[in-house]
């Protein structure tokens, strides 16, 4: 698998490319490390797509709660479905281990990306709006 190319041609889909790593995600990976990153996408991989038979198939990984989740969904390595339709890994069949480092391998150069490219998006707070106040006469005499 050329990761970059299949990054590439995962781009191009507006649901893949609407998953983005927000500051709690960047805090996480900052806090957890790394090697522990990478060893819940193995963790994750194994247990939840590797095996041939799996019983709640294209709801196994939540859209958020971790780093790893949104990987997972933005490489389209959420479901053996989705895994089936872009990546050619057929249903059914157990996912060999060189397989499982492959699609870890997809899912961190995802995350590592999007960690070089995060950028704080803080959305100014908006301007109380001052009505004018209407002029006070004053009475000279």
């Amino acid at each position: 698998m050329d990761i970059e190319s299949t990054l590439e041609r995962l781009s191009k889909s507006k649901f893949r490319a609407s998953f983005h790593l927000k500051r709690d995600d960047i805090e996480y990976i900052k806090t957890k490390g790394w090697d522990t990153i990478q060893a819940h996408c193995y963790d994750f991989i194994t247990k939840r797509l590797a095996p041939a038979v799996i019983d709640n198939d294209g709801k196994q990984t939540p859209t958020h709660g971790h780093p790893v989740f949104k990987a997972q969904h933005a490489c389209a390595c959420c479901c053996r479905g989705c895994l089936s339709k872009w990546h050619k890994i057929k249903k059914g069949i157990s996912i060999s281990n060189d397989k499982v480092n492959e699609i870890v391998e997809l899912l961190m150069a995802w995350i590592h990306k999007e960690f070089e490219n995060y950028k704080e998006t803080t959305i100014p707070p908006k301007k109380k709006e001052v009505k004018p106040q209407k002029p006070i006469q004053l009475k000279l005499f």
